[in-house]
Parts: structure tokens; C-alpha cells; sequence
């Protein structure tokens, strides 16, 4: 019986995204960032403060933001606001991502977590 090839997960880009440049040499803080995102498993929620306050610059969740949209290649839909609520433009491409992991999201784009969010 010939074996079935299954098709590698392509990750979608975040609405927005640009790419860092191929020379682009990641700050300590875009390195940080990449790392906390990248270990994020399936059904792990964190917000972008969280992860800001991690990577060593509380405060910074729009950095962190920053840093989603150039680093290809990570599960930028497991970030979201520390209110809950899914931006209006990454919902779209967001919300089945999330849905797929266990998420439930309202009709006000807030996500119920499967489980707890991600501790400190």
C-alpha cells in the first residue's frame, strides 16, 4: 500500500505582514519575542502584553505587535489583545485558526479560551 504524504501546515502571514528584509539582524527584544511565540503550543493563548512583559519590556505589546508582522513562520493567531476581543483585521483569518485550536470566539469577536491563558 503506497504511504500517504501529508502536506506540511502552511502558516498564514498576519493581515499587514512585512517581512523583515533577508539581511534583517533581529534586535535582543525581536529575538525574545520570536522565541515566546514559537513555544507556543496548540490551544496556548498569551496576549501581546504578556509576551512584551516577558521579553523583558512591559509595556511594549504594540513592539511585540510589531515584531508579529515581520517574523514569518509562527502562530501569530495565539496572540491576542489583554482584553480578549480579536482585532477587526485579523479576525477573518484569526478566528478559524483559534476555532480549530478550541476556541470559542463571540459575536463580538472575544475569545473564550479553552484553557486558562498562558501564566507568567
Amino acid at each position: 500500500m503506497p504511504s500517504r504524504r501529508v502536506a506540511p501546515r502552511v502558516t498564514p502571514p498576519p493581515p499587514g505582514a512585512t517581512p523583515w528584509p533577508d539581511d534583517h539582524e533581529p534586535t535582543p527584544f525581536q529575538r525574545s519575542v520570536v522565541e515566546l511565540v514559537a513555544s507556543l503550543r496548540q490551544g496556548d493563548l498569551a496576549s501581546y502584553g504578556e509576551l512584551a512583559a516577558e521579553a523583558g519590556r512591559p509595556g511594549s505589546a504594540q513592539a511585540v505587535a510589531n515584531v508579529l508582522r515581520s517574523a514569518m513562520d509562527l502562530p501569530w493567531w495565539r496572540v491576542v489583545p489583554s482584553d480578549g476581543r480579536l482585532y477587526r483585521s485579523h479576525a477573518a483569518v484569526q478566528r478559524p485558526l483559534l476555532e480549530q485550536e478550541g476556541h470559542v470566539i463571540d459575536e463580538n469577536r472575544r475569545v473564550r479560551p479553552a484553557r486558562p491563558m498562558r501564566p507568567r
